[in-house]
């Protein structure tokens, strides 16, 4: 169980971290969505052990991380960057990570290492970016963490690496119940691999979400409405449908286009006493829930992005 109680990270007079509350599960895939400077690095760096709260708490397993050696030697972090191994082989970069943790894995490592290939007598300034990701991915794996820390997983990997490195991840979530927490500003990447999700503005969590419930609780609905008396189209409002929790209204011509929360049935049968001519549910992407839902709370959807 990880637990981040109104925690608080500041850097001079910038808030990272504006008191932020968190619970991620054990052996969940949870991923932290947010554009750059939302805070998401912050929370690895905290839950890592790298930063300390200015306020707040950072728990693992009711344990405070930052004084504590024995809940970082649960944890691993793969930064975003891994410039201060440049000099090092694979086989050195293994032998410096396996003498920290205790239950690192040869063979793990040497199975995973073989499937793609990788060198162990290269340095990794000879490595492209993607096989340095490949390398520290299964190092980590290898390692047997009960936490892995991954920050913007898959930017700058072409799409054959990405898929290689997210079924590795997959398999030792599978294998080993690991808890799995993703930074990203790409929403397909955390819906592939991630079961929920935190989307992060300006140092603060805007929603903590299951992608499932998300996806099954909010619809698109398009509909055209019985006509009047003269023949005229009926012109409804916004507020005619104040029986709906709407996240948007929208009205070309006569047809109607309502983006609702809750059940497909009710929500249908909510308008069935307006007498739809049509009423049809259209699919909604997540990216779109996710703008839908940040736009009724007044923030710039522009926050996250599909590609």
């Amino acid at each position: 169980m990880i637990e981040l109680k109104k925690a608080v990270k500041r850097f001079d007079s910038y808030a990272a971290l504006d008191g932020v509350d968190l619970k991620i599960e054990k052996g969940a895939a949870f991923g932290l969505l947010g554009s750059n400077g939302a805070g998401k690095s912050t929370i690895l760096r905290l839950l890592s052990g790298i930063y300390r709260p200015d306020s707040g708490e950072v728990l693992i397993d009711g344990k405070k991380v930052y004084d504590s050696e024995e809940v970082k030697s649960r944890v691993f972090f793969i930064n975003d960057e891994t410039v201060q191994f440049a000099g090092y082989t694979l086989k050195k970069l293994k032998d410096y990570y396996k003498s920290y943790y205790k239950n690192f894995s040869e063979e793990l490592f040497e199975s995973l290492r073989s499937k793609i290939k990788l060198p162990l007598d290269k340095k990794l300034n000879t490595f492209s970016k993607g096989m340095k990701r490949q390398a520290i991915v299964i190092i980590a794996i290898a390692c047997k963490p009960d936490l892995l820390l991954m920050d913007e997983a898959f930017d700058g990997l072409d799409p054959t690496m990405r898929i290689i490195v997210k079924k590795m991840l997959v398999d030792a979530m599978m294998d080993r119940q690991m808890t799995t927490v993703i930074s990203s500003h790409n929403l397909r990447e955390i819906n592939e691999i991630c079961d929920t999700a935190a989307l992060l503005h300006q140092g603060k969590i805007i929603f903590s979400r299951d992608l499932d419930s998300v996806k099954s609780n909010v619809h698109k609905v398009q509909a055209v409405f019985e006509k009047d008396p003269l023949g005229n189209s009926k012109e409804y409002t916004a507020e005619d449908f104040n029986d709906l929790e709407l996240l948007h209204f929208e009205r070309n011509q006569s047809i109607y286009y309502l983006i609702a929360k809750g059940e497909e049935e009710v929500i249908k049968s909510a308008l069935l006493p307006k007498k739809p001519l049509l009423l049809e549910v259209i699919p909604l992407s997540l990216e779109e829930i996710f703008i839908y839902e940040l736009e009724v709370l007044g923030y710039d959807s522009s926050d996250i992005t599909e590609e």
